[in-house]
């Protein structure tokens, strides 16, 4: 429980001036909370978990990249934490590095390893003989520009002030209109109300890999009308073929339909992990599919009670 006397606490992956913190920046909730900065999403997580902060914010998923590994393992194997709500972020980066640099200058380039890929062909193009190298974060990234330890780095322009850097080259990437998906995190909680936009990840553990052991999976959605919009595999770290998936769908824990498909899940999985329910940043509502309102499930079970009795 929040101490009442204390500005509530929000981790986010640090330094100052990443995207992530633009994303804590931008929540409701996280107006005039302190923001503490760590260093890498599991020392973020942990945070939360040993209660040295009351809330968690994380990158989940890039449009061009795909999904993080580290934050999708970390909530599907470490300690339980609830996602609570999403934001979405449009990314655009910038080439931030010290006053007086040219690009004909520039023979090394840090970044976080998400945003390399994001600008690979554009870097390849306008600094051929520059080498890449991985930083914890963008932020991190231009931390290490202004200590001259590397040429440039590919970080938000918003982090170019804080760190006394020039910006040489605005809005590179080489797909536009990039966005990331940050979650809002939580010890285990009562999920928020239901909005009708909303989103549940459940990850799921296969018992054993065998003939149709996904198509288990994904049916019992299917039948319920339920669209899923993340599907993610991993392996478990248990041994060759042992996998969970990571399942982001439309719905909310309390709607029928939804509660029917975790059962269902339960039913055919070795475990099942809840990891939250949540307003959809994109506030997309669902189109639900006849015979898969709340209502058509009440009228079910009666009408088999009846017969029943």
């Amino acid at each position: 429980m929040t101490d009442a006397s204390r500005p509530e606490r929000f981790a986010y992956l640090g330094p100052h001036g990443t995207f992530t913190e633009a994303a804590l920046l931008s929540i409701p909730d996280a107006a005039g909370a302190e923001h503490i900065p760590y260093a890498t999403v599991p020392a973020v997580l942990d945070a939360l978990r040993h209660g040295d902060v009351d809330s968690a914010v994380v990158a989940l998923e890039n449009s061009v990249e795909g999904s993080v590994p580290t934050t999708l393992d970390e909530l599907a194997t470490g300690e339980p934490l609830q996602i609570v709500g999403e934001v979405h972020l449009p990314v655009a980066f910038a080439l931030l590095v010290r006053p007086g640099t040219d690009l004909r200058d520039i023979k090394s380039v840090a970044s976080h390893p998400i945003a390399q890929p994001q600008c690979r062909r554009w870097l390849a193009t306008n600094v051929p003989d520059a080498e890449w190298h991985a930083a914890t974060s963008n932020a991190e990234a231009a931390q290490h520009v202004a200590d001259g330890h590397y040429d440039a780095a590919l970080a938000g322009s918003f982090a170019a002030a804080r760190y006394g850097l020039s910006v040489l080259a605005e809005d590179i990437h080489d797909v536009a209109d990039a966005v990331t998906r940050f979650v809002a995190l939580r010890r285990p909680c009562a999920p928020p109300p239901a909005t009708g936009m909303d989103r549940t990840t459940v990850v799921a553990f296969l018992g054993e890999d065998h003939v149709g052991a996904l198509l288990e999976i994904l049916t019992e959605f299917s039948v319920r009308g339920i669209n899923l919009t993340l599907i993610q595999s991993r392996p478990t770290g248990a041994g060759l073929g042992s996998y969970l998936f990571w399942m982001d769908f439309e719905g909310h824990v309390t709607d029928a339909r939804v509660g029917e498909a975790l059962m269902g899940l339960r039913r055919v999985c070795a475990d099942v992990r809840y990891v939250g329910s949540y307003p959809r940043a994109d506030e997309v509502r669902p189109e639900i599919r006849r015979g898969t309102h709340d209502d058509d499930f009440t009228e079910a079970a009666a009408w088999l009670e009846s017969i029943r009795g």
